[in-house]
């Protein structure tokens, strides 16, 4: 058994070595937000010997990050490769945008994903950033190709965009996700306004029939751990989801608010995004 172990243990890290993907940096001119905006961008094995178009999974990071932590911090890159080796997600463009706030610790104004005063950042990500990214890159651009996942503040984002847009994802799976600023941690007063006007929660509770038919056009799955702070905002979630009979997988396990739980996460998140993904 040990043998075995061992021996499947070899095969992945070497499907691992020799997987060619990619990571790169991709720069979007901004005339709505004034200034350029980064993001980081998974290209998988195979992209630059073929031609053909590839789903897309958006994927956002937290509060005081930016759009390296996937990488940096969430192993993403090792995660993404063993996955498609293994055939347990299908070869994706991965995009990873900034929200990164400025000053001290990157959570100073601007920080979110939702629009503030003078910063449309929502508007941005679906009027600029979004089609952008997706004339640059073999992107298959349509519904059934392109996923949205994040953790914590990138969670509610993600959640909120699934909303806000369910025409554009095929799939939403939020991780720890801020979904609430009731518990009074974040302390910068536009952010928090940001978070509070954009809710999640308070839209589940006023959804019209039309809205909830277009959400269930989306696959859901969320996943928080049983030690996470955030974690009564996310059962909130899945409590009123059930109760306007939109279907979601729900997720809570051993685990906190931490990049060893999200790493735990993300194969998980690979596995079911490929699943819908029109392939």
């Amino acid at each position: 058994m040990k043998h075995l172990l061992f021996t499947i243990a070899a095969l992945a890290a070497a499907w691992s070595a020799a997987a060619q993907s990619r990571t790169e940096t991709f720069t979007v001119e901004s005339p709505l937000l004034g200034r350029e905006k980064t993001c980081s961008v998974y290209l998988p094995d195979g992209y630059d010997r073929s031609e053909r178009p590839y789903p897309v999974l958006y994927l956002l990071h937290g509060a005081s990050g930016c759009h390296t932590d996937w990488l940096e911090l969430g192993n993403a890159r090792q995660i993404l490769d063993e996955a498609i080796a293994e055939g347990r997600a299908v070869p994706m463009v991965v995009v990873m945008p900034d929200a990164s706030g400025d000053g001290e610790y990157r959570m100073g104004p601007h920080m979110g994903y939702f629009d503030q005063p003078g910063w449309p950042y929502e508007r941005f990500f679906f009027e600029e950033l979004l089609p952008a990214v997706e004339r640059h890159y073999r992107i298959a651009g349509d519904k059934s190709d392109r996923a949205i996942a994040g953790l914590s503040m990138g969670g509610g984002g993600a959640t909120v965009y699934a909303q806000h847009h369910p025409e554009l994802f095929a799939a939403a799976c939020p991780i720890s996700a801020l979904l609430t600023i009731d518990d009074g941690r974040m302390r910068q007063e536009e952010f928090a306004a940001s978070v509070d006007a954009t809710s999640p929660l308070r839209r589940l509770e006023s959804l019209s029939d039309d809205e909830a038919e277009a959400l269930r056009t989306v696959r859901w799955r969320v996943d928080c751990g049983d030690d996470d702070y955030l974690w009564e905002g996310n059962v909130r979630f899945y409590t009123l989801m059930r109760k306007r009979n939109i279907p979601l997988e729900f997720r809570m396990r051993d685990g906190g608010h931490t990049w060893r739980y999200w790493q735990t996460a993300l194969p998980e998140i690979l596995t079911f995004v490929s699943a819908g993904f029109d392939r």
